[in-house]
């Protein structure tokens, strides 16, 4: 007897970090945490406000599988709010998080063999769910020159050495915080759709952007054939826990993917799902572009300690709260770094290897997603420690 060989994925390195971190904190050492992408505020108080009424008043009992109709309906607004697209509340599809919206979106649009390209560096799990499904994964590396971004050069490669299925993009994205522009993004959609490929857009970081207010090009916006948008409400909203997200669906996959629901996790989450309703009320958006101020904040006191850091070739941070830098001049790969960090100034900050295989053991991850002065303090525990090495 034995494991499956699809289970043979490597483990989320930063969650490690963090259960280092959160054993050295609870041993009384001052931990400063700037590993994980979690927004420090958390949920606001309409949305804690709701859930308390609905666990008072409500039968939670199971939903739709692809989700209550009011969350729908919100979600169909949000859009035309945001892009000014019109979404049909039939073509959303709520999940279990974006992870979940991750699983079932792969399972409806790709066979086993399909070949599906992404961005190097990048999330991981996008890689480590498509190869658990028996999916080829098409690194594309990308640096600094294209904004640690694809580009339809790049796909039209790949796409001539061996018909692609799919592509993988995030804007802005974990960990380089880069956004794709509007007309890059829309070439990349007619791209796709002239080749047949399917475009799976990553836009759970939506919303925070800098400076504050601009909003990012929705893949909603340029294509509605094939192209399909996972969001979640984890990030600007704060309701990591909640464990809420959608997809949008072309209309093929509508069907396909209420069936995969049905049958992988009959409904998200009920509670969830009620208070993410509220999360889309006036209150709550007012709530959530006050901690995108706050992360503003945040990041000007990272850039303002760049000089000092003396980090390379690092990422412009455009949106989410990650600051992607290259620390290879220091002598030491960015898991000793990151560990001794830890242990000898209670900094945590994670090692690039989860995000680029082949080159993220020269590079790390700054979440800035804490309080400025939070900030402040662990930066300066870093300048000080790299000044002693």
């Amino acid at each position: 007897m034995r494991a499956s060989h699809r289970s043979e994925v490597p483990p989320f390195s930063v969650m490690q970090i963090i259960a280092q971190a959160n054993a050295r904190k609870a041993a009384g050492a001052p931990v400063i945490n700037l590993c994980a992408g979690e927004p420090a505020a958390g949920a606001s108080d309409v949305v804690r406000d709701e859930a308390a009424r609905v666990l008072r008043e409500g039968t939670m009992g199971y939903t739709e599988s692809l989700g209550v109709p009011a969350l729908r309906q919100a979600l169909s607004e949000h859009y035309q709010r945001w892009y000014g697209v019109d979404v049909d509340p039939s073509r959303i599809a709520v999940t279990t998080g974006s992870s979940g919206g991750f699983v079932l979106a792969f399972l409806a649009a790709f066979d086993v063999g399909d070949r599906v390209a992404l961005a190097r560096p990048g999330y991981p799990a996008y890689a480590n769910i498509l190869r658990a499904l028996g999916v080829e994964v098409v690194e594309l590396p990308c640096g600094a020159q294209s904004r640690f971004q694809p580009t339809v050069e790049q796909l039209e490669v790949m796409h001539q050495q061996s018909p692609l299925a799919g592509l993988v993009v995030a804007s802005p994205a974990n960990p380089t915080g880069t956004m794709i522009s509007a007309r890059e993004l829309e070439r990349i959609a007619q791209w796709c759709v002239a080749r047949g490929v399917r475009l799976i857009s990553d836009e759970i970081y939506h919303g925070i952007t800098y400076p504050p207010g601009d909003v990012a090009a929705s893949a909603a916006s340029f294509s509605d054939e094939g192209a399909i948008v996972v969001s979640s409400f984890s990030k600007y909203w704060a309701m990591t826990g909640w464990r809420i997200g959608w997809l949008v669906l072309p209309p093929e996959l509508v069907g396909p993917a209420d069936a995969l629901a049905g049958n992988v996790s009959l409904c998200p989450p009920a509670l969830s799902q009620y208070a993410a309703v509220a999360a889309l009320s006036e209150e709550g958006y007012r709530a959530a572009r006050a901690d995108v101020d706050v992360y503003s904040l945040s990041r000007d006191v990272v850039v303002d300690a760049l000089p000092a850091l003396g980090w390379s070739d690092v990422a412009p941070a455009d949106g989410a709260f990650y600051v992607w830098a290259n620390i290879s001049h220091s002598g030491l790969d960015s898991v000793t770094w990151c560990r001794r960090l830890l242990e000898e100034a209670d900094v945590a900050m994670t090692p690039g290897v989860d995000f680029d295989r082949v080159a993220g053991h020269e590079w790390l991850r700054l979440s800035f997603a804490q309080r400025p002065q939070v900030m402040k303090q662990a930066l300066e525990r870093v300048i000080n420690w790299q000044n002693a090495l």
